[in-house]
């Protein structure tokens, strides 16, 4: 059969399908499992005779969703919150992990702009930072504590103003995406070069590893889970300006709906950084450096693990589970 008459001939049953999953509409889980499994047949009719077609991108996220929704009905899932955290946002994090990628590398390359920017212009880091943060930091490395400003206030008031910001700053990136990523964009440009010229300004004034074993105890998941809020946002952008198929109204819908599931699935690691700067990162000048950079590094490997390398995984047990179904 020619790819045309394929796609005429089962273009239907799969927008029915589609129009289902998105509009969550089925009330029969047993109508739900048949559609799926025909589903799963064109998906690997077309990767066997079609296999370099745009069709079998298509069917492969229609499928991932469809998982997705089956998932919650089977029986055996009776812990809803468990399945959000163990398959629900992992397996939207593999669908969505280009925009992952992205969003890394733009804020890659703002980083990278603050550092150039800083190193050649005396007075940039001034202009981002302030006069009044400059001239204190600068008091902190004269008397020998670069980060000292981590240890003013209570440790449960930084805790909660601290993750109070950044909660903020997580949900703008991912608000502001409405208009298209320019906003979400705006939000990684500004802290990229925020973070470039603010680790320059340690660099050049010679204690810049005393800076890292102090901010990135809590910046690691802190920063880590703002690019993760800003991809959110990407996404949301992409479904306005990109509905492909659907309808603008039913995309956008789709889009908020995804990275809302996005968002908060990144609290919990913004609530954990803010505990480390409220109760730990105050200490990191008298800690042992195995300690601080044991901990700068468990957390990041802990947040990189569950938002890059998990969802791979993830994906590997929907496609056994697709070759395997049992409703």
């Amino acid at each position: 059969m020619r790819e045309v008459a394929f796609i005429k001939q089962n273009k239907d049953k799969w927008l029915s399908f589609e129009t289902a999953i998105f509009n969550n509409n089925f009330k029969n889980p047993d109508e739900l499992a048949s559609q799926y499994i025909q589903l799963i047949n064109d998906l690997a009719y077309a990767q066997t005779f079609y296999p370099k077609s745009k069709v079998i991108v298509y069917l492969n996220q229609l499928a991932a969703k469809g998982f997705q929704k089956i998932y919650k009905t089977k029986r055996e899932d009776s812990n809803r919150i468990l399945s959000f955290w163990i398959t629900e946002v992992p397996l939207i994090m593999y669908q969505y992990r280009k925009y992952v990628y992205i969003t890394f590398a733009i804020f890659s390359l703002f980083i990278f702009i603050g550092i150039i920017s800083a190193a050649n212009d005396g007075e940039f880091v001034r202009s981002i930072l302030g006069d009044q943060y400059v001239n204190m930091t600068l008091e902190n490395i004269e008397n020998g504590d670069p980060v000292a400003v981590y240890k003013s206030g209570s440790n449960w008031g930084s805790f909660i103003g601290i993750t109070a910001n950044n909660l903020k700053v997580g949900i703008m990136a991912f608000i502001l995406g409405v208009f298209g990523g320019i906003g979400t964009v705006y939000i990684l440009f500004k802290n990229g070069i925020m973070l470039g010229s603010f680790q320059y300004f340690f660099y050049e004034k010679n204690v810049f590893w005393e800076s890292v074993r102090g901010i990135w105890i809590h910046g690691s998941m802190e920063i880590f889970a703002i690019v993760i809020e800003a991809a959110a946002g990407l996404i949301l952008g992409a479904s306005i300006l990109f509905p492909d198929t659907h309808s603008r109204m039913t995309s956008f819908k789709q889009g908020a709906k995804t990275g809302i599931k996005i968002l908060i699935s990144t609290f919990p690691f913004t609530f954990f950084a803010g505990f480390l700067e409220g109760f730990v990162t105050r200490y990191s000048n008298i800690m042992p450096n195995w300690l601080s950079v044991g901990i700068i590094l468990t957390t990041l490997s802990l947040i990189s693990y569950y938002y890059l390398i998990y969802p791979f995984k993830a994906h590997k047990k929907w496609q056994y589970n697709i070759l395997n179904p049992s409703f």
